[in-house]
């Protein structure tokens, strides 16, 4: 008999997955179990660390604005501040904040007397 020559579907798959981990290291990249395990991983990975990330940055705003309130006033604080906010209904989301503590803060020191007053 002769010898029966297989489809391309097969290796179409395994190129385009091969494609994904091509930067990847060693076995990771090269060995199709391998590969197969370490996208499954690398995507679950992005997955999770979106939401991670937007975490950290939420952090990292916060401890900013704290910094430099705690800075103007002695007894003020982050907490209050947002709370204040709110009250009066302006519309600074923390990202805004963090960047006016590091670049304009004479500005956040106006916001936040305003507040206090």
């Amino acid at each position: 008999m002769t010898r029966i020559r297989r489809g391309y579907i097969a290796r179409r798959r395994r190129t385009k997955i091969r494609l994904f981990t091509s930067s990847f290291r060693g076995a990771h990249s090269r060995l199709t179990r391998t590969i197969i395990q370490q996208k499954i991983k690398a995507l679950f990975s992005a997955y999770r660390d979106r939401d991670r990330h937007k975490r950290n940055f939420r952090c990292l705003w916060v401890t900013r604005i704290n910094a430099a309130i705690r800075e103007n006033a002695v007894s003020y604080s982050y907490s209050t501040l947002i709370n204040n906010l709110y009250k009066r209904q302006l519309l600074l989301n923390r990202k805004i904040l963090a960047q006016l503590a590091i670049l304009n803060r004479n500005c956040l020191y106006l916001i936040s007397n305003d507040m206090i007053k």
